[in-house]
Order: structure tokens, then C-alpha cells, then sequence
């Protein structure tokens, strides 16, 4: 198997992201972030995804934590993209639908080249903890668009916020591992076109 494999730096004068990130992992997070919630998030995303994933961001959390959390998105998304080389033999297709105790949720993604985002969440508070909750949509959108992926998330019902966010980082991480699964019958890649 070919490593899938990748580690980036990206500093600027709002924040400073390092990331490395293992595709082929077993669930393995050292996450710092500065953002006690959205550290959470990511070591779910990273555990359900199978992902080996190492972040260190410092932001300028003093401002609030727009910055931090979009660059993360922006960095950890350049990070797939790379990890994923020429996307020889992945299903390229994941979806996932995540109960979390009143709450389900969906996360459905293609590793298709054109990057999009339709997120159908609504959320009835402004924060959680650090982040506002605004900032899932942010942090999604900076991942797709940087990995390159369609990316469609939404909650079908729920009321605690917390399990609404929780599902859809979980569905997050299950939806990555099915796409970056690789199918041996597959020859070149899960296109008609024959790149991706």
C-alpha cells in the first residue's frame, strides 16, 4: 500500500496551523487548538475516521476564534488533498448517518475535484464553549474547499446543540473513511472522465 501521508506548515499574521495527518490511521489525535470544543470535535472526527491526525494552531483567540478554526479547516484540508495523491483505487463516495442520543445526522462526501458545501444545520445557540456554532459551517467549508471535495452535511433532527455538532463531526470522520477506502477492482479512479 502506498503511504498516504502528509504534514503541512501555514503561518500568517492571524494564526499558525501545523498539521500531520495519516490516512491509513487507527484513531490516534494529539489535537491543540487553543479551542477546548473544537478540539473535541476533531479528536471524534479523527477516532471515527480512522485517521492518524496531529494539530498545533496557535490564533489569535484574544480576536475570537474565527481565525483559528477556518485556518485549521483551510490547512487540515490541504493536508487530504496531498495525503490522497492521484486517488488511485479510492471509492471516492461516503456517506454516513450518525445517531447521537435524540439527534441524527448525515455527512456525504465526494473526493470529486470540485469543491462544494450545502450545510443543512440549524442551530438554536450562538456558542459552544470558545466557538460559536456558526463556525461549523466555517471550518466545513474551508475543508471542502481546500481537499477539493463535495461535502454535504445536515442535521434531520436533534435539539441539544452539543449532540447535534457532536453527529455531524462523527459523521464527518465515518463519511472520510468510506471515501478514502481503497477497492482493489477499482483500476485508476472511480471516473468515467478517468481523473478526479
Amino acid at each position: 500500500m502506498i503511504d498516504r501521508k502528509s504534514k503541512l506548515y501555514r503561518k500568517t499574521k492571524e494564526t499558525e496551523i501545523d498539521i500531520t495527518l495519516n490516512l491509513d490511521g487507527e484513531g490516534k489525535y494529539d489535537i491543540n487548538t487553543g479551542i477546548g470544543f473544537f478540539d473535541h470535535m476533531l479528536n471524534l472526527m479523527t477516532k471515527h475516521g480512522l485517521l492518524d491526525l496531529k494539530i498545533e494552531a496557535n490564533g489569535d483567540l484574544e480576536v475570537d476564534a474565527h481565525h483559528t478554526v477556518e485556518d485549521v479547516g483551510i490547512v487540515l484540508g490541504q493536508c487530504f488533498k496531498k495525503a490522497l495523491g492521484d486517488k488511485t483505487g479510492i471509492k471516492r463516495y461516503g456517506t454516513s448517518f450518525v445517531p447521537m442520543d435524540e439527534t441524527l445526522a448525515s455527512v456525504s462526501i465526494d473526493i470529486s475535484g470540485r469543491p462544494f458545501l450545502v450545510f443543512n444545520c440549524d442551530f438554536t445557540v450562538d456558542k459552544m464553549g470558545q466557538m460559536d456554532t456558526e463556525m461549523v459551517e466555517e471550518f466545513l467549508r474551508a475543508f471542502a474547499f481546500n481537499a477539493e471535495i463535495t461535502l454535504h452535511g445536515r442535521i434531520l433532527y436533534g435539539k441539544n446543540n452539543h449532540h447535534m455538532i457532536e453527529a455531524i463531526f462523527k459523521a464527518l470522520g465515518r463519511a472520510i473513511r468510506e471515501a478514502v477506502d481503497i477497492d482493489g477492482r477499482i483500476k485508476g479512479v472511480m471516473s468515467t472522465k478517468g481523473s478526479l
